[in-house]
């Protein structure tokens, strides 16, 4: 017998022990005050600009008219948008705008525009979901949007359906029954790409995009002011 068969054996034959499973639940209460949805947006929001992400509150019926405003006013020579209901909703929204940055439609495989792709100037994705105790998008790339668009452009517009958001990390898995299975990749986006080195200079954009921009809409009974409260 090898050796590798005989400490196999030996651990095959071990007496097993069993432990009791954490109680994931109740670890996650500590976030119970944030069960409040209104609450939960405002806490979200504060995490995701206090690094420097901008938030563009909107409502279903007019994110792409938002977001072809905020254009307008934030020049971008190019976007790089995915033919998915929501992609091809903007294209339609910027189509003769005379100052609408030039679409590039992601359908393609990568190996064969490389350098284009690395031209240009934002990317347009869905979101999953989010999460508000530590200000993140989950984003689930696919086959029709990919995680080069959320990850190549220096700026990443985000749509995100605020209805979707989670107090904590243990709540969006149970609320999108990830365990009934995932994506390859998982997207956990808490800001613009960031790091430092030893000398703790943060710089932004080094591994991902420098700018993050998001649209968030609200659901039809919460009103912009309420999220934004008294002091913005």
């Amino acid at each position: 017998m090898s050796a590798r068969a005989s400490i196999l054996q030996k651990l095959r034959a071990a007496p097993r022990q069993e432990r009791a499973r954490p109680d994931l639940a109740g670890h996650f209460q500590r976030f119970a005050s944030l069960d409040d949805e209104v609450a939960r947006l405002r806490h979200w929001a504060a995490m995701m600009r206090a690094v420097k992400t901008d938030i563009l509150w909107t409502r279903e019926a007019e994110w792409d008219a938002a977001l072809a405003d905020w254009l307008a006013a934030h020049p971008q020579d190019s976007l790089l948008l995915s033919d998915t209901a929501h992609g091809r909703r903007l294209a339609q929204r910027l189509q003769g705008a005379a100052d609408a940055p030039r679409i590039v439609c992601f359908d393609r495989e990568v190996d064969g525009w490389k350098a284009e792709l690395f031209d240009i100037a934002a990317g347009f994705t869905s979101v999953r979901c989010g999460i508000a105790a530590t200000g993140t998008l989950a984003l689930w790339p696919d086959e029709a949007e990919p995680r080069t668009m959320s990850l190549v452009p220096p700026l990443h517009i985000a749509l995100f359906d605020a209805a979707t958001l989670y107090s904590d990390f243990y709540s969006a898995m149970k609320g999108e029954n990830w365990s009934a299975g995932m994506p390859t990749n998982a997207l956990l986006i808490s800001g613009p790409s960031k790091t430092a080195d030893i000398q703790q200079t943060l710089a932004y954009g080094a591994h991902g995009p420098r700018e993050l921009l998001v649209l968030a809409v609200l659901p039809p009974h919460i009103a912009i002011h309420d999220v934004e409260g008294a002091g913005r």
